[in-house]
């Protein structure tokens, strides 16, 4: 993390006197791909080995939370959807290259809204990859369940869907879904659970709470609806850091691995890579990971090959969510 020794930046408005943390973040950070604002070499990461290949099928979504960091909402379709074909296109990419990928994920928006979802999962199901669905579990969900029943009686633990439950309290939860977003979400999540999906649940560390304390919340809501998941499992409830680019956080420069205990190799754009489509586009492009779908600065080209490069930690969410906060939306 770069030395700090110059004016600090400045502080959001209404919040003066409301501590360091509320600081807007410094305008002459993240401004430089090669040095961060104080010249030390910026930390950059390159793609070890594609494990994990992301795809946005699109940015609209049933809900517009107060906080998404892709800002999916009914109305927004800056990401359009992918086609089966588009897909498809990437997965014989990763066959064609021997570039030996496992999992194939996928996010939004709410993926069930793409009309090619179905289709889309079932050919990378049969292509024999492991698949993991991002999913809010509400109408969107639903109103495939049948094909997606067909789905879990063909492949069976080849697929997981991540289910996102912001918090174990209904009024916490809605807060940040919205309104009425409760009861169909432990709907979709109960119908997931007694399907025999494999199903894990993604949730944030938004409240102030020690981890134990929310591991046993949320232990409390499955048992309360009959959903057999293990909260104290890491694999089956992911706890995200809360992510806010306004926030002023350190720049990641070289020297810093060493300080932090991390290593490039750990980070999610040393082993994924997420495809996007942007409205107007004529073809999909490769970024480096999930959270940095609206960068210009960050596309990596049309091809999955030629994504294998270094990538500069040059954006609040490399420091505050994967080095800082250890997250990796794959794990």
């Amino acid at each position: 993390m770069s030395h700090e020794e110059e004016a600090p930046p400045q502080q959001a408005k209404g919040e003066e006197g409301s501590g360091a943390d509320r600081y807007l973040i410094d305008p002459r950070k993240f401004r430089d791909p090669a040095f961060t604002a104080d010249g030390q070499p910026r930390a950059s990461v390159r793609l070890q080995r594609l494990e994990t290949l992301w795809f946005c099928t699109g940015t609209l979504c049933n809900l517009a939370c107060r906080n998404c960091y892709i800002e999916s909402s009914p109305r927004n379709d800056a990401l359009v959807y992918l086609s089966a074909s588009e897909v498809a296109g990437y997965l014989d990419e990763i066959a064609r290259e021997g570039l030996g990928t496992r999992t194939i994920a996928f996010t939004g928006g709410e993926p069930f809204m793409n009309p090619d979802m179905i289709p889309i999962l079932e050919d990378t199901l049969g292509r024999g990859y492991e698949a993991l669905v991002l999913t809010n579990a509400m109408r969107p969900m639903m109103k495939v369940h049948e094909r997606l029943q067909t789905i879990r009686e063909r492949y069976g633990q080849q697929l997981t869907v991540r289910v996102s439950v912001d918090h174990y309290r209904q009024d916490l939860h809605e807060a940040e879904r919205g309104p009425r977003s409760w009861e169909p979400m432990v709907r979709g999540l109960r119908w997931l659970s007694e399907s025999g999906f494999r199903v894990d649940v993604a949730g944030r560390q938004t409240s102030g709470e020690a981890e134990a304390t929310l591991r046993e919340g949320y232990q409390a809501l499955f048992d309360a609806h009959g959903i057999t998941l293990d909260a104290h499992d890491p694999e089956r409830l992911v706890l995200f850091p809360e992510m806010d680019a306004s926030r002023d956080v350190p720049e990641i420069s070289e020297g810093c691995w060493e300080k932090v205990g991390r290593s490039p190799d750990e980070m999610m754009c040393a082993s994924s890579r997420m495809v996007i489509k942007r409205k107007g586009a004529s073809q999909p492009v490769v970024v480096p990971c999930t959270l940095l779908p609206y960068e210009p600065a960050f596309e990596l080209g049309s091809s999955l090959v030629g994504s294998f490069t270094e990538v500069p930690l040059n954006h609040p969410h490399c420091a505050q969510f994967c080095v800082l906060g250890g997250a990796s939306c794959s794990g």
